[in-house]
């Protein structure tokens, strides 16, 4: 009776508490995440609160979700003080990135941030030298990790080698432009700032791409970094780009990533191509697969869900957190968003002098 009596218990023994997590800000378009986790039944996070400066936004938004005023703290070390949490979600600018890092590395507090790791690489060091001392999760969140066609590009590229060698890949991110998509006020206040966003499209959506090949590349760095950018509609976007072509060469296979706020709809697509076979991705679950002789043979992959703990951002978070997911070279990962910022830097270096940047290896 004590034994069957126990494996009814177990699966309630070990399973993990939620994880307590604290945002620190809420001007960022992507805090939807944070109302639409609350809102779960199956709760891998319990949000404690929200810091956001600025009172007046901050219980706007919480009045519209129907959640208390009780949940807003006027700054992160308030917050933190009060609420206790175990990690913390940033849905700022990438320039106050540094800042959540600076306040939470020192009390053993996680972190992940919304894409892009870093505005720069002089926050990405200072970012570098914060973990070294204090050995927290410094994480990022991209839409694009949490698609099934990505788990089973990786699969069929890495493991199964089912497209030979790697030779080019072209990854397209972008939409019409965040006013023209109706991104609010807050926003956009800072997306369009080239010191608080750090650029326009070539950061915005640049960003993806450059992680995905990361990624693909094992955290290998690109030989060279080459870009071009453009202001199409510069009665729209005055201080930043809204077009970006990046160039990335390595040492067998080349990397073109397409980063635009001209788009006439949404896009999220990376294509491979190998020395045998082609695979395209993008947010759907079917994934386009050519392969065969000279004039390819092609067909529709259907693809499975993803595991829950790799689902999204917040059951990745506490998975990491809590140890059941090993964050190393993954999409999200710290090591391959070090080299996600180098990247960008160099794409924004490129642009304003015409001249391709060699990368430091």
């Amino acid at each position: 009776m004590k034994k069957l009596l126990l494996l009814i218990l177990l699966p309630f023994v070990f399973q993990a508490k939620p994880l307590r997590v604290g945002i620190a800000g809420m001007t960022h378009g992507h805090v939807g995440q944070v109302y639409t986790a609350i809102k779960k039944p199956q709760q891998d996070v319990i949000i404690v609160g929200f810091a956001e400066p600025n009172k007046e936004l901050a219980l706007s938004l919480l009045k519209k979700q129907n959640l208390p005023d009780s949940l807003w703290f006027p700054s992160l070390e308030a917050l933190i003080a009060k609420t206790k949490p175990e990690a913390i979600a940033a849905f700022n600018s990438i320039y106050e990135h540094l800042e959540v890092v600076k306040v939470c590395a020192p009390k053993g507090i996680h972190v992940i941030v919304e894409k892009p790791l870093a505005v720069n690489m002089d926050h990405l060091n200072q970012m570098k030298a914060l973990v070294a001392k204090h050995p927290i999760h410094l994480l990022t969140n991209f839409e694009t990790t949490w698609y099934s066609s990505h788990a089973k590009m990786w699969q069929m590229v890495k493991e199964e080698k089912a497209l030979g060698t790697i030779r080019k890949v072209v990854i397209m991110d972008g939409h019409r432009g965040p006013k023209e998509i109706g991104c609010a006020p807050e926003f956009l206040n800072w997306l369009t700032d080239p010191v608080m966003n750090g650029g326009g499209a070539i950061i915005d959506f640049g960003c993806y791409g450059a992680d995905i090949m990361t990624w693909l590349m094992d955290g290998k760095k690109p030989i060279s970094v080459t870009a071009v950018t453009q202001q199409l509609k510069p009665d729209v976007y005055p201080k930043v780009d809204d077009e970006a072509s990046i160039i990335l060469t390595y040492p067998d296979c080349q990397a073109i990533i397409q980063a635009s706020w001209n788009w006439p709809f949404d896009r999220k697509d990376t294509e491979v191509y190998g020395t045998k076979g082609i695979l395209v991705a993008d947010k759907t679950n079917q994934m386009r697969y050519v392969t065969g002789d000279r004039f390819g043979k092609e067909g529709m992959l259907t693809l499975d869900p993803l595991p829950h703990d790799v689902s999204n951002v917040f059951p990745y978070l506490a998975a990491v957190v809590q140890g059941r997911v090993k964050s190393q070279k993954d999409l999200s990962s710290f090591a391959i968003n070090q080299v996600v910022v180098e990247i960008l830097e160099a794409a924004r270096e490129s642009a304003k002098t015409g001249k391709k940047v060699l990368l430091q290896h």
